[in-house]
């Protein structure tokens, strides 16, 4: 295995950018607004944040205390924190995983792109709703122009991972985190005067208890892991950057609170938006690029507030796109012989040949189906349903039971006399709560 040269992150403010464009993705911008207004608005949403605190910021940390302490890629970290086991294979399942997950991640990072470009140059108004749909359903079913989209953000996204961690992954994290930030609180503030403000904030803020069910409880809990990136080597790749300086419950609640602030800022946006324009909160997928472009052009200066949110939704996606590129590449560069950018590129290229299938899923090849699902779908579900939550569960119970305890009360690090109690309860909550949550979360996505 490499060591030489690996890099760190170079600053703390990079580190927080970096791993929070590494959580902050379509989970939020996308994924989330729907699934609340899918579950009943504000009772889902109180559900949501009780999960981020007791499942996310633990889970969080356990990646975290397994990427700095090992300094190694997420496959090579197993090895070197339990040698002759097989736990590696965790790790395994991880690159497995964020390679899937780009294979149509990129699909839908091209589609973002394409209703960026269509914003800028005035095509996104002047249409009907079902034209809306009819427009995005000719698009995803084209045979060529979601995969000229796809190359150009592998491109980006390898040119970004092939520069390394300080000068690629941070330089670029340092760049579009600030202005995705800018962007979100830019489309929040306008969403406070839209004409039905209060009735959105309403719907996202007020909770109705009666809405809630076991289903949307195990939905929240399920939205917290897909959101933080939990299970697929992420934030193990990106803590194994961490310089020693790093004091891991504080990033990792701020991570958690600002992927969190996302998630919500985004539902803020949308949702005054919805209700000020007739249309129904529990939309569904498609309700960015079906529902939205409908209600941009009936806003003041609607092109204006169109490219922003694809802006928005495109940035989000290409940091998180990054972070399973860098997955993917650290584990073969340090594995082989090939250099950083040798990885990325061959990385960048497999993931185009699988993202062909992807893609061409929703036209030519929608008939070709396994287990009754497209390509597409089978992807999506593969990774999101099985090897995240598998992973994370694997993980929970690594950190909880068979790490030697002296190592996670070395990278905690909490100066506190009755410091011991909080690590004994982290531990509890690892071999207990953590798992059993995300069993509870593997058994509803499957069989539910």
């Amino acid at each position: 295995m490499k060591t030489e040269n690996r890099g760190n992150f170079a600053s703390k403010i990079g580190v927080l950018l970096a791993t929070v464009g590494t959580a902050v993705g379509l989970g939020n911008v996308w994924r989330f607004p729907y699934v609340v207004g899918e579950n009943g608005g504000g009772a889902f949403l109180l559900v949501y944040v009780l999960a981020l605190l007791l499942l996310g910021i633990p889970g969080v940390i356990a990646e975290f205390i397994v990427g700095r302490h090992s300094q190694a890629n997420a496959v090579d970290s197993f090895k070197k924190l339990a040698p002759k086991t097989k736990w590696h294979w965790i790790g395994y399942s991880g690159v497995l995983a964020g390679f899937l997950i780009m294979g149509y991640y990129a699909v839908v990072v091209g589609w973002t792109l394409e209703y960026l470009m269509q914003a800028c140059m005035g095509s996104l108004s002047g249409l009907t709703t079902e034209q809306y749909g009819q427009m995005f359903d000719q698009f995803a079913s084209h045979p060529y122009l979601p995969l000229i989209w796809m190359v150009i953000v592998m491109f980006v996204s390898h040119f970004v991972v092939s520069k390394g961690v300080s000068g690629g992954i941070e330089k670029a994290s340092n760049i579009l985190m600030p202005i995705f930030f800018l962007i979100l609180l830019v489309m929040m503030v306008n969403s406070f005067f839209l004409p039905a403000a209060s009735e959105g904030l309403t719907f996202l803020f007020k909770p109705d208890l009666s809405k809630l069910t076991p289903v949307s409880v195990l939905t929240a809990m399920g939205q917290t892991f897909f959101s933080l990136s939990l299970g697929m080597g992420c934030l193990i790749t990106y803590s194994s950057y961490f310089k020693k300086d790093v004091k891991l419950p504080k990033i990792a609640a701020q991570v958690v609170s600002i992927d969190a602030m996302v998630a919500v800022i985004s539902a803020v946006v949308i949702f005054p938006a919805v209700f000020s324009f007739g249309m129904q909160p529990e939309q569904g997928p498609s309700l960015v690029f079906k529902v939205l472009p409908n209600v941009f052009q009936q806003m003041p200066v609607g092109i204006l507030w169109a490219i922003l949110f694809y802006a928005l939704l495109f940035i989000a996606a290409l940091t998180s796109l990054i972070s399973l590129h860098e997955v993917v590449t650290a584990y073969l560069y340090e594995n082989t012989s090939m250099s950083r950018k040798k990885s990325s590129f061959l990385v960048a290229a497999l993931v185009c040949v699988l993202g062909v299938f992807a893609s061409l899923s929703f036209g030519k090849l929608s008939s070709l189906t396994i287990f009754g699902k497209t390509i597409f779908d089978a992807l999506d579900f593969f990774t999101a349903s099985i090897l995240l939550p598998v992973g994370g569960f694997f993980i929970s119970i690594f950190v909880g039971w068979f790490l030697d305890k002296r190592i996670v009360a070395t990278e905690l690090r909490i100066k506190h006399p009755k410091a011991h109690l909080f690590i004994k309860g982290y531990i509890y909550m690892m071999r207990f709560f953590v798992p059993a949550c995300i069993f509870a979360v593997f058994l509803f996505t499957v069989f539910g």
